[in-house]
C-alpha cells in the first residue's frame, strides 16, 4: 500500500519538462537543431527516394492526400465552433471525412510520380474523387478554351483559318459540312485556306467523290491541280486529268517525268514512248524534237569522246571540252558543232547546217550562234564569209540578219582587232548610229570618212581636237580641211 502511494506521489511529482542548465548534451532545443541537421542531410536521399516519409500523429504521412483532406475539413470545422459557444464540444456539424489510403505525397506532385513509382501528372492527382470537393479545379480560362471547341460553324472555322487561328476540320464528318467548308473558302478568295481545306478532303474523301464535286468547282480544281504539281504527287494528278478527260494535260504531265531521268538511253527511250500520246500537234512537233535531237546528242557525244581521247583532232586538244553535250538545248547544241564542226559537211549528224535544216533553225538564229562561235576562235575569215553573199549575177554583198550593229557588238567582246571592227561599223545603215558606235570603240578612221560625206566641217573640227597629235587621223583630218573640191554645208 506504502509502494503504491510512493509511486503514484512520484508519478504527479515527475515531469518530462527540464530546467534550463549550460549542459548542450541535455538541452531540448540543442537536440532539435542535431534533428533537423540529420534531416536536412538526407534531402538528397529523400529526393531520389520516397519511401522516407513523414508521418501526423494519425499515422497518416505529412503531405499527403489524405493529410491536406483532414487538414482542410478540420480548418473548415473549427470556424463555426469558434461562432457558436452553445454547441457541445463533443457534437459535429460536419460529417466524418472517410479515410483513404494515399500513395502520394507534395514530393510527387512535383516530380511527377507517386509512391507506387507510376508516373502521373498534377492535374490527374488533383482528379482524385476525395480532393473535388476541397481542392480547386485547374482548367484552362474559358475564352482560351473556346478555341479548342468543336462548336465552329464552317463559316466561322474559315474565318478563324484566315486570322492565323487553331482550328480542327475533324469535326466536319458529313460530305455536305465538308463541301459547306470548301465552299466559304473559295467565298473568301484565300488561297492558303482553299489549299488546307483540299488536303483534308483529299485525305478523308474518296477519290471518285473529290474529283465529282471538284468538277463543279473550277476555282478550288485549279487549287488542287497546281497543289499536285507543286508536290509532285503525279499518280493522283494523272487521275484527275484522265477523270476530267483533259488527255493532253494528261500528255503533258507524263512528259514533264523524263526531267527526273539521267540516263541519256533511258531518257531517249522514254522520250519515245512519250511521241505516241496524245498531245496537240504543236506539242507533238516539240516531242519529236526533243527525242530527235537527244538521240543525234548521244552521237555526236561518242564521236567526240573517242577523238578526244585519241588526241586526233587539232581543235581537241587546242580547246578541250568543258563538259558533256548530252541533254543540252538545241541552240547549246548548235554553238558546240559552230566551234567544233564548223566545216564538216552536211551529211553529218554534227554539221551545223545539218542542225540548222532539222529542226528549222530561223536565220538570224544561226548567224547569230555561229558568229559567237567562230568570233570565240578568231575565225576571222568565217565571220567574213558567213555575211558574204552572190547574187544571181555573181556580185557578192555583206548581209547582215541581225544587224551589222549587233555583229560590231558581239565582235568587240570577242576582242576584234580595229581594222575588224571598222570594216563591219562601216555596214552600219544608220548614220547617227554608226558615230557613236564608231567613237565608242575609237573606230576613227569611220567618224572622219563620215564627217567627210556629212560635208561637216564644224564636226570634223571639232573631232580634230580629239584624236593624237601628229598622227595619221590628224594629217588626214588636215588634208580633208585643205580639199577645195569639198563643199561644205557650214
Amino acid at each position: 500500500m506504502n509502494r503504491m502511494k510512493v509511486d503514484e506521489e512520484e508519478y504527479w511529482h515527475s515531469s518530462k519538462c527540464k530546467a534550463f542548465t549550460f549542459d548542450d548534451d541535455d538541452d531540448e532545443l540543442s537536440q532539435l537543431k542535431e534533428s533537423k541537421r540529420a534531416v536536412n542531410s538526407l534531402r538528397d536521399i529523400v529526393d531520389d527516394d520516397d519511401d522516407l516519409e513523414k508521418f501526423s500523429w494519425s499515422g497518416e504521412p505529412v503531405g499527403s492526400i489524405s493529410w491536406s483532406i483532414k487538414e482542410t475539413a478540420s480548418s473548415s470545422s473549427n470556424a463555426p465552433e469558434g461562432r457558436d459557444s452553445g454547441l457541445q464540444k463533443g457534437s459535429s456539424s460536419h460529417p466524418a471525412l472517410p479515410k483513404q489510403a494515399s500513395s502520394y505525397s507534395i514530393s510527387s506532385f512535383f516530380k511527377g510520380r507517386n509512391k507506387l513509382g507510376s508516373f502521373q501528372s498534377l492535374s490527374d492527382a488533383l482528379s482524385d474523387t476525395g480532393v473535388k470537393s476541397y481542392a480547386p479545379e485547374l482548367r484552362r480560362p474559358k475564352a482560351e478554351y473556346k478555341d479548342y471547341s468543336s462548336d465552329w460553324s464552317p463559316k466561322d472555322t474559315v474565318r478563324r483559318m484566315q486570322r492565323g487561328k487553331i482550328c480542327s476540320l475533324e469535326r466536319f464528318r458529313s460530305l455536305r459540312e465538308k463541301l459547306m467548308l470548301l465552299d466559304e473558302a473559295v467565298a473568301v478568295h484565300d488561297g492558303n485556306v482553299i489549299t488546307a481545306i483540299l488536303i483534308f478532303l483529299k485525305r478523308t474523301l474518296k477519290r471518285e467523290i473529290l474529283f465529282q464535286e471538284l468538277e463543279v468547282r473550277q476555282v478550288a480544281l485549279r487549287h488542287l491541280i497546281h497543289f499536285l504539281k507543286e508536290t509532285g504527287e503525279q499518280k493522283l494528278l494523272l487521275d484527275l486529268l484522265r477523270f476530267l478527260d483533259r488527255t493532253e494535260e494528261v500528255a503533258l504531265s507524263q512528259y514533264r517525268e523524263h526531267l527526273s531521268i539521267q540516263d541519256a538511253e533511258k531518257r531517249r527511250e522514254f522520250l519515245k514512248g512519250c511521241i505516241r500520246l496524245p498531245f496537240s500537234s504543236e506539242d507533238a512537233v516539240h516531242v519529236q524534237d526533243h527525242y530527235t535531237l537527244l538521240e543525234r546528242q548521244i552521237i555526236i557525244e561518242a564521236n567526240d569522246r573517242h577523238l578526244e581521247a585519241a588526241g586526233q583532232s587539232e581543235i581537241f586538244r587546242k580547246y578541250p571540252r568543258k563538259a558533256s553535250i548530252l541533254n543540252m538545248p538545241l541552240v547549246t547544241t548548235l554553238f558546240y558543232s559552230c566551234f567544233y564542226h564548223y566545216t564538216e559537211a552536211e551529211g553529218t549528224f554534227s554539221s551545223p547546217i545539218n542542225l540548222k535544216k532539222t529542226f528549222k533553225i530561223p536565220d538570224k538564229q544561226y548567224v547569230l550562234t555561229a558568229l559567237a562561235a567562230r568570233a570565240k576562235l578568231r575565225a576571222w575569215h568565217d565571220v567574213d564569209a558567213l555575211f558574204t553573199t552572190k547574187n544571181w549575177l555573181g556580185y557578192t554583198k555583206k548581209r547582215a540578219p541581225i544587224g551589222f550593229h549587233r555583229v560590231v557588238e558581239i565582235l568587240q567582246r570577242n576582242s576584234a582587232p580595229v581594222q575588224v571592227l571598222q570594216e563591219y561599223v562601216r555596214l552600219v545603215e544608220d548614220v547617227e548610229t554608226r558615230l557613236n558606235l564608231a567613237m565608242k570603240y575609237k573606230c576613227h578612221d569611220v567618224v572622219i570618212d563620215t564627217y567627210r560625206d556629212l560635208k561637216d566641217r564644224h564636226q570634223l573640227m571639232a573631232y580634230r581636237c580629239k584624236v593624237e597629235r601628229g598622227s595619221a587621223e590628224e594629217d588626214k583630218i588636215d588634208s580633208i580641211l585643205s580639199n577645195l573640191q569639198i563643199r561644205w554645208k557650214n
